[in-house]
């Protein structure tokens, strides 16, 4: 399955990006990073940098990746997408969903 890349606000070298991980069996695993690549890489090693929930779960696949801005709202996004139930997420990984609307009610929230 390929990944599914949504167009964001910028994305410069210093722009944080959302991404959605598919682990080996299934399970869904939500992100920031400034270069996913590098982060996903990280995950995939066994250095140790990678998150915990991943480990022993590969092989992992970017199934979605959208660059949002500065760091403060990329984390309001991906606490509204790990909020969000599954099919949801599938969704938004088809491109059947679009992530407007999540980084419109990050960018208006001032704080949770």
């Amino acid at each position: 399955m390929s990944k599914s890349k949504q167009s964001g606000p910028d994305s410069s070298p210093n722009t944080w990006s959302v991404y959605l991980v598919r682990c080996g069996d299934g399970a869904l695993y939500t992100g920031i990073a400034t270069d996913v690549a590098r982060r996903l890489g990280e995950h995939q090693s066994d250095s140790g940098k990678g998150a915990k929930f991943l480990r022993g779960k590969g092989p992992l696949e970017l199934a979605f990746e959208c660059p949002v801005g500065e760091r403060g709202l990329a984390l309001r996004v991906e606490r509204r997408i790990k909020r969000l139930p599954r099919k949801r997420k599938l969704r938004l990984i088809e491109g059947q969903d679009s992530l407007e609307p999540i980084l419109l009610a990050a960018t208006n929230s001032l704080s949770e």
